[in-house]
């Protein structure tokens, strides 16, 4: 299945164990069915979806401001195609690889779901560390631990810190399209030059704060600026969350809460189809702060390293990515020989 119109270059491959005998697509996209005794559908795929194939057709998009292909642009597409039992080895390589990747992958959403759970037992239901030996007392707008209060996000986060970032040189930038919407991970930053836009360091939150990126769920941590500085900069849609007398992993948990994000969303204003929330609005979400600093601390010692091997878990899925991508021309060239991939794998895994 290929994307046709407006966003063009993505591939899917329709299993042949799926729930369904027969499909629907829409008029955005075209599909492809191959002759199985010239084409293995596996290996199909991945050379569909390998960088240079999907290049070679975006070079070859029709119209300005949306793109697109047609039925005759996908037929005149080349197709390099080895022995059938070549194809195969191939296929089975680079689907190893996935299998690798979609192990990360579920790393990922456990630590993820660790640490926010963590979040909701201490901060939400009150069962941290010694509450059984801290009594519920009710207060005007709702029960709390004794000795908590009521308070407002700003008092544990700033919001929209003050960071330099030089105007001179080329430096990291986040688009917003490098935001996940599931995960606190940030997609490979581009370089740009100047300074215009949110600024931030490692270890800050980005908050989508436009529609409809905020109900998506786009929200990251920064990691991986380089050293020294570790300073960035990005879209202007981002509210850059820092934690101060909270920590890193209350930062982003904190941003994750439905609660937290249904007061951004109820703060939006402007044009319909490019409304925003307000940070100052954002910043004043009420929320039970604890009685001391030491709650907050235990809770950074245990969701932080959580936190950290998500990101370890990205740049590995990025390794593995990259590989897999640079397999394929190598192979079906026969610049490495399915043998020395089969090897490099085993050593990969």
């Amino acid at each position: 299945m290929f994307t046709c119109w407006g966003t063009i270059g993505q591939v899917g491959l329709i299993p042949q164990d799926g729930p369904f005998d027969h499909y629907v697509i829409s008029n955005k996209q075209l599909k492809l069915r191959v002759d199985t005794d010239i084409l293995d559908p596996l290996f199909a795929f991945y050379f569909f979806a390998a960088p240079e194939t999907v290049q070679y057709v975006r070079d070859r998009a029709i119209g300005s401001a949306v793109p697109g292909i047609n039925l005759g642009i996908l037929k005149a597409l080349p197709v390099l195609a080895p022995p059938l039992n070549t194809q195969r080895r191939i296929a089975s390589i680079l689907g190893a690889y996935d299998d690798l990747i979609e192990v990360n992958r579920r790393r990922v959403s456990v630590l993820e779901e660790m640490a926010r759970g963590l979040f909701e037992e201490w901060f939400v239901r009150f069962r941290f560390p010694g509450h059984e030996n801290v009594p519920i007392v009710d207060t005007p707008d709702g029960p709390l631990p004794e000795g908590w209060r009521w308070g407002r996000a700003k008092d544990l986060v700033d919001f929209d810190p003050k960071t330099k970032v030089p105007k001179d040189g080329d430096k990291p930038f986040v688009p917003m399209g490098q935001l996940d919407t599931t995960s606190s991970l940030i997609a490979p930053f581009e370089v740009r030059s100047g300074n215009s836009g949110a600024k931030f360091q490692n270890g800050d939150t980005l908050f989508a704060r436009i529609t409809p990126c905020l109900e998506n769920g786009k929200t990251g941590i920064v990691r991986g600026l380089p050293a020294p500085e570790g300073h960035g900069f990005g879209s202007t849609e981002f509210i850059v969350m820092r934690g101060s007398r909270a920590g890193p992993a209350f930062t982003y948990c904190l941003s994750r809460t439905r609660s937290f994000r249904d007061h951004a969303r109820s703060s939006m204003s402007g044009a319909s189809g490019r409304q925003r929330a307000r940070t100052e609005s954002v910043a004043a979400f009420e929320l039970p702060v604890p009685l001391s600093d030491e709650t907050l601390e235990q809770f950074e010692t245990v969701a932080w390293p959580m936190l950290q091997q998500v990101g370890v878990s990205g740049e590995a899925n990025l390794r593995l990515a990259a590989s897999r991508d640079l397999l394929l021309p190598r192979l079906i060239s026969g610049q490495l020989s399915v043998e020395t991939a089969e090897r490099e794998l085993e050593a990969a895994a």
